[in-house]
């Protein structure tokens, strides 16, 4: 994983190159080229898509209900055990 200031440096070096080029880019080549070099420098980033950030805290409110449940139950079974005469 790359430090957010070392890609934050990476980022500005190469948009400085695209900017500073001894011929102006035409700006659908522009908008390619920075898109690229955005895309490259997020895959060196620990990210996810909104998606699959989504998709996990649904899992993650999933687990929490039935671990909720499973409490409440292990909780209904010792006041049980509780309950019960002992011998």
């Amino acid at each position: 994983m790359l430090a957010p200031k070392a890609f934050l440096d990476a980022l500005s070096g190469h948009a400085s190159r695209l900017f500073n080029g001894e011929t102006p880019l035409p700006r659908n080549e522009f908008e390619t080229q920075f898109k690229a070099l955005l895309q490259s420098g997020f895959s060196k980033l620990d990210l996810v898509s909104r998606e699959e950030f989504d998709s996990q805290m649904i899992v993650l409110a999933r687990t929490r209900a039935r671990l909720e449940a499973l409490e409440a139950k292990m909780a209904e079974m010792e006041a049980q055990l509780a309950a019960q005469p002992k011998e």
